[in-house]
């Protein structure tokens, strides 16, 4: 084999699976072929093995964080207010974790209580996020 085919195969060799199905989109597409038409059941398996990897990817995400991302200081008592009442923490440790902001307000939660808890943060003053 020439140096240029040698060079494009351990190219080849170096793609994740995603990678690998990316790049057979766009064979399809820039020289209208159908790779999963193909008789070479070898590049139909590792296409199936690719979408599976992807639909993996894809599945929603059930456990939430919620952020406190910044806090402004006239919003601060009624902010404090509302994460003691979320997390029961004291006063003094409350306040340290309003001014330490960004910070985890609740972690692993899901996506309703994530929600409420932003909405009472934002309600309060508070610049919010889930992740």
């Amino acid at each position: 084999m020439s140096e240029k085919i040698n060079s494009i195969i351990e190219d080849l060799k170096s793609l994740t699976l995603l990678e690998a199905a990316e790049l057979v989109k766009q064979i399809e597409d820039v020289f209208d072929v159908d790779a999963s038409s193909s008789t070479n059941p070898g590049m139909v398996m590792m296409n199936n093995t690719a979408a599976t990897e992807v639909s993996q990817e894809v599945e929603e995400k059930t456990e939430f964080d919620v952020i406190l991302e910044e806090v402004p200081a006239p919003k601060k008592i009624p902010i404090l207010k509302v994460v003691r009442s979320l997390t029961s923490l004291g006063l003094k440790e409350a306040k340290e974790l309003v001014e330490a902001a960004p910070k985890s307000i609740k972690e692993s939660i899901s996506k309703e209580e994530a929600e409420s808890v932003k909405s009472q943060l934002e309600e309060a003053g508070a610049k919010v996020s889930i992740k």
